[in-house]
């Protein structure tokens, strides 16, 4: 969960940390994290302790204790401001105070003082936290343990109050004084398939013969060098389901804890449609900081970022249909367009656009995205093309709030499709502009292909609009729903929908059973999904869902404490102290009022280090430590960044590898890279010595086998290029799916009736068995 940052001290005394130990407890698609921070202070001083650590922007913080010799203190949530002044008077009357907060800038950042260690103290600081997990598009749920910090960009003017802005020097991996352990225990009554994760594992342990319960727990010895990342898969999560949580009675009425609570999980099955002729002005917004140079993990072979955008932006401009327009932005201290403006998805437009792409470099130092944004929301709107925006970045922003508020406030003109790359890409700022602008998120580590995510994505932009969205509720007499989370404007196909409501009134005796339904509008035709669940709330002690609620509501009107209006703010803070959740306004603080020794001068102030990634490539702009000569490529980044995915495999691990030793799958992908580029704008393919390469046959045999009575040239490419792709690659058909499709309108124009025949030919050819029903939809 953790990577604590900050500085050292002079003297480099031993830090206090000693070790981070985390418990999760994952029910269905919720988990509980409880993470415990073991510290102990070896100096002969008193220390003022402080660290920031990453978290997902989802997490709903709600408890934060410390246990100092065996006696437990529980914090209190409070308006920070008073939070920050009972610390401070608390400190100097010499008791031991802990203060936990979200950061200024960045809510997916948290920062933590211990004040007051004294020498040979040892405590224990746990604090604990819930979230959804997400659905992955091959049904995986999806959970991450941020343990990757990265250096934040600093704009000028940036906040002072933020603790991004310290100075944090970096130390080598095996020098990291902390140590990571961490338990999931997994339950489902669909049964638990099977748990797979990016770190090394203890063998899955089963605790039943149904498999409905498992747990897991990370190998020793994990380094802090990427998130840990956990694929959960059940048997059936497609299902909707109703959950009812029991609230507290005994509490004052009016409390958000009185009422029980009821989180509601809808998979609508949209319809699939073709897309329309014209479609929108498709906006692509690239990170070009140095950071962009480094791996998307620290797994061995894995590739560059900005390599993995190139090949991105390819098949993004080869998937878009004729007719709409587009605009491709670079950005990073400074931002350039490809075009002075949107322009309309021509062969020649394209052309121009691609060649540009083969040149991208992680050249333009910082990452300031606000100048880009407000360039774009300035431009006039093209009518009938509503913009869709699509934003790649590795989030190593410092500015996520002041970058949300503005994508917030032109929601109205488009949707924002964000894409976090790397390890520690900021879930605040992927997240929040998605959210913001009613779009989606996705977050993209080593482990996955960018390209099927991104034009997952860019298929959901090409449907038809979701209208006229509403969930209503069929309850028993003197029981209605407050809906706390804002009801849904926009879905997108293969999408989850949660939703949460407060139960009011009279719960009914047992057996009683409510119902909820999902309506919408798709193409003139009317859906509805209903699902009924039964009225007995369960109890939970740790208010799951109630702190889940509040978390969703929290996150539509928290903007930061010095952006969010004030007409939010009195909002915010009550369901904030009600809830018992955090939020920018509140923090947790706990005083040991037993320890009352006079602190003579100002404490000793350090801040915990962060470890050094190896896989960093030189020139990204972050430091190096001089240990590490002998690490760094022997290639320069340079040379590094102009090779291709396939090339640059010769440059991982940095030695030469010999051809033979490239797995068949990376030249396999590097074919079908070939092959994408090679298609013009209207979906054909031109017979050449290029296209011969791609599909791995001789031009003079493509030739010689060229039915020429009927059909021409290109059409025969073209056929051949389709039945490649489903012969080689169909199971990577999401990312060729749309340049298909043009492929295929084109060919039932050109071929006609030959069709079938022109199929024939192409299988003997390409030694396949493609069936020709691909060419009739």
């Amino acid at each position: 969960m953790m990577t604590p940052c900050g500085l050292l001290t002079d003297r480099q005394w031993p830090v206090p940390l000693k070790s981070v130990s985390v418990s999760l407890s994952i029910n269905e698609f919720v988990t509980g994290v409880s993470a415990t921070l073991n510290y102990e202070n070896e100096q002969e001083v008193p220390l003022e302790a402080a660290f920031i650590f990453p978290m997902d922007e989802d997490s709903a913080v709600y408890s934060f204790e410390a246990l100092v010799d065996g006696k437990k203190i529980v914090a209190e949530l409070q308006d920070k401001i008073k939070a920050h002044t009972i610390y401070e008077n608390a400190i100097s009357q010499g008791h031991q105070a802990f203060l936990l907060e979200e950061d200024v800038s960045s809510r997916d950042v948290f920062s933590c003082n211990v004040g007051n260690l004294q020498p040979g103290a040892k405590v224990a600081l746990t604090l604990r936290y819930v979230q959804e997990l997400s659905l992955e598009a091959d049904g995986a749920l999806r959970f991450v343990l941020p343990t990757v910090l990265n250096p934040r960009y600093q704009l000028p003017g940036c906040s002072q109050d933020s603790c991004l802005n310290r100075k944090t020097p970096i130390v080598p991996l095996e020098d990291l004084p902390y140590t990571l352990s961490m338990v999931a225990t997994i339950t489902s009554q669909h049964g638990i398939e099977k748990v797979q994760s990016n770190c090394p594992l203890s063998p899955t342990e089963y605790l039943g013969d149904d498999k409905t319960s498992a747990q897991v727990s990370l190998a020793d010895g994990h380094k802090y060098d990427q998130d840990v990342e956990l694929l959960i898969y059940y048997s059936e999560v497609h299902t909707p389901s109703v959950a009812v949580e029991m609230g507290m009675p005994e509490t004052k009425p009016g409390c958000l804890l009185k009422d029980p609570f009821a989180m509601v999980s809808f998979y609508p099955n949209i319809p699939e449609t073709q897309p329309p002729n014209t479609c929108g002005e498709f906006i692509f917004l690239m990170d070009r900081s140095g950071s962009m140079e480094s791996f998307l993990s620290s797994q061995s072979k894995s590739q560059p970022r900005i390599e993995a955008a190139k090949e991105t932006l390819i098949l993004l401009l080869k998937s878009l249909p004729v007719g709409c327009y587009f605009n491709i932005y670079g950005f990073g201290s400074t931002y350039e367009a490809f075009f002075p403006e949107s322009v309309e998805y021509t062969q020649q437009t394209m052309e121009e656009a691609l060649g540009r792409v083969k040149h991208i470099r992680a050249d333009l130092g910082g990452t300031e995205i606000l100048a880009p944004l407000q360039n774009i929301y300035r431009a006039p709107s093209i009518p009938g093309h509503p913009l869709q925006l699509f934003i790649f970045t590795d989030g190593e922003v410092s500015d996520t709030v002041t970058v949300i508020k503005e994508v917030e406030t032109n929601r109205q003109k488009h949707r924002c499709f964000s894409f976090g790359i790397g390890e520690g890409a900021s879930t605040s700022l992927i997240k929040g502009i998605a959210l913001a602008s009613r779009g989606t998120s996705e977050f993209i580590t080593g482990k996955d292909r960018m390209q099927s995510k991104v034009l997952r994505t860019l298929k959901h932009s090409l449907q038809p609009v979701v209208e006229d969205v509403s969930v209503s509720w069929d309850l028993p007499p003197g029981l209605s729903a407050k809906m706390l989370s804002p009801e849904p404007t926009v879905i997108f196909k293969g999408q989850r929908l949660i939703v949460y409501a407060q139960l009011m009134g009279v719960m009914p005796p047992e057996e009683t059973t409510g119902k909820v339904c999902l309506k919408y509008a798709f193409q003139d035709k009317s859906f509805e999904d209903k699902v009924t669940f039964s009225l007995q709330p369960k109890p939970d002690a740790n208010l799951t869902i109630h702190r889940l609620a509040a978390k969703s509501f929290i996150q539509t009107k928290d903007m930061g404490l010095m952006e969010t209006p004030a007409s939010y703010k009195s909002k915010v803070l009550n369901i904030s102290r009600e809830s018992g959740v955090i939020s920018s306004f509140t923090a947790f603080i706990a005083i040991n009022k037993e320890l009352k020794k006079p602190v003579q001068g100002p404490l000793t102030y350090m801040d915990i280090p962060r470890p050094i990634l190896l896989r960093r490539l030189q020139g990204s702009g972050f430091p190096f430590s001089s240990n590490f000569g002998s690490a760094l490529p022997r290639r320069s980044a340079a040379y590094c960044a102009s090779m291709t995915y396939l090339e640059y495999d010769y440059c991982s691990n940095y030695a030469s590898v010999n051809r033979k030793s490239l797995n068949r799958l990376a030249i396999r992908e590097n074919h079908l890279i070939q092959l994408i580029s090679l298609q013009n704008a209207n979906g054909s393919w031109d017979l050449n010595e290029d296209l011969a390469k791609a599909l791995d046959v001789s031009l003079k045999d493509m030739m010689a086998a060229h039915p020429a009575e009927l059909v021409d040239p290109s059409a025969w490419a073209t056929i051949l290029a389709v039945i490649w792709l489903n012969s080689n690659v169909k199971d990577l058909k999401c990312e060729w799916e749309l340049l298909e499709r043009k492929a295929v309108a084109w060919i039932r124009i050109r071929a006609g009736s030959t069709t079938q025949a022109l199929v024939k030919a192409a299988n003997t050819l390409l030694k396949s068995s493609v069936n020709p029903a691909i060419f009739a939809f």
